[in-house]
């Protein structure tokens, strides 16, 4: 009330109207600020229900492509996130009451984002396959090291493989992994994480990764991941029993596998664990003694992977099916080739064959000809220098 000129029968003074005035700009702000954390929460929510609803219906689809024979009522044409006409949150505890204002202004937001990428604290969270192309960013070298939490939902396990590489070199401190709705549904998967740098604890949800449901899972993640030393394991700590009997349940299983792998494969991943060495040895060469860095004790895990164990690997379905058509068609070219091969030697063979019969005779007749061409001297020196002429 700017015109105010008593209150309480007593004098309003320019400095009390001043800050009056500061005090109703912060209120101001902080309820915009209030207002504008909502509209982000509730964008948040909306966005991870869309992710939601596109995977289940990815999956509903795949589920049908499998078993053909599933009834009409599994069909994906219903969506899967809707009942009755009302939509089902991914994440209920997100979801609360909101006053009219807000609800008008979230009629402006879009719901057709389809993943999510989000920093929070020190955990990368990352909704949505589309969500992993946010490592192709050139991320701030404070943000990258500060994050040593890694979240993938939503995202099919064979996708996420593909940019462990990546993962690897963008956020060389991530140390814990999780996995939620990523379709990792066999042991082999486990296979691909070799592949970082070092990995303290891995938790994988229950929720859409049947993998879980194995009894000795847990332990195949200590066998084959032994260089990474592994602190926890869905939060519960991993024990020196625990890696004993990972070792005695699954070490057998990498002693077949090597036996079984040819010479040039074992040739190569010794080559591969002798590189890592040397790249280890000049990375601490000229270092002073006793400073050992984190990358270095890295690098010593890294080093540490047991050969055998390296056997053990991972191929997604997609370079399979890639790597078995390209297998295909070189079947099929060295098979042209080889039937191209045979039929020109046949040919030549042939045609040997029937040089051999007609020899003698062709021998006799071109003897004939030579004697009788020659028999005249004379007429056949004029008829040599005659073909020398007509050539000039």
């Amino acid at each position: 009330m700017m015109q105010l000129r008593q209150l309480d029968m007593k004098r309003i003074t320019e400095e009390e109207r001043r800050m009056a005035s500061v005090v109703a700009k912060k209120e101001e702000e902080k309820k915009r600020e209030s207002h504008k954390q909502s509209l982000l929460k509730e964008k948040k929510r909306l966005t991870i229900n869309n992710v939601a609803r596109k995977w289940d219906l990815q999956q509903r689809v795949a589920n049908i492509a499998t078993n053909p024979d599933r009834k009409d009522s599994d069909s994906p044409s219903q969506d899967p996130c809707q009942s009755d006409g009302s939509t089902i949150s991914a994440f209920p505890e997100e979801t609360g009451s909101l006053d009219s204002g807000l609800n008008n202004a979230l009629l402006g937001l879009s719901v057709t984002d389809t993943y999510l990428v989000e920093v929070d604290g020190d955990t990368l969270s990352l909704y949505g396959s589309g969500a992993l192309e946010s490592l192709d960013r050139n991320w701030s070298v404070q943000t990258a090291g500060m994050v040593t939490t890694v979240s993938f939902t939503f995202i099919e396990f064979d996708e996420i493989v593909q940019v462990l590489p990546k993962l690897k070199m963008k956020f060389p401190n991530s140390l814990h992994l999780k996995f939620k709705e990523t379709n990792l549904i066999m042991l082999q998967q486990f296979n691909a994480l070799a592949q970082l740098r070092r990995i303290d604890q891995l938790t994988i949800d229950p929720q859409g990764n049947p993998v879980v449901n194995f009894t000795l899972w847990k332990y195949y993640v200590l066998f084959r991941l032994s260089h990474f030393s592994m602190q926890k394991i869905n939060g519960t700590e991993v024990t020196q029993n625990d890696m004993i009997m990972a070792e005695r349940l699954f070490g057998i299983l990498a002693h077949v596998a090597s036996s079984e792998l040819p010479q040039y494969r074992m040739i190569s991943i010794l080559g591969d664990a002798r590189k890592k060495q040397f790249r280890y040895l000049l990375e601490t060469k000229g270092k002073k003694p006793g400073i050992v860095s984190e990358e270095n004790n890295d690098n010593k895990r890294l080093v540490g992977e047991n050969t055998n164990r390296a056997t053990l690997n991972y191929t997604t379905r997609e370079f399979y099916h890639e790597k078995l058509e390209e297998i295909k068609e070189k079947k099929k070219f060295c098979k042209m080739y080889i039937e191209d091969l045979v039929k020109e030697a046949t040919e030549i063979n042939m045609k040997n064959e029937a040089l051999q019969k007609l020899w003698p005779q062709m021998f006799i007749e071109l003897v004939r000809d030579a004697v009788i061409e020659i028999r005249n001297k004379n007429s056949y020196m004029k008829l040599c220098l005659q073909q020398i002429t007509d050539q000039k």
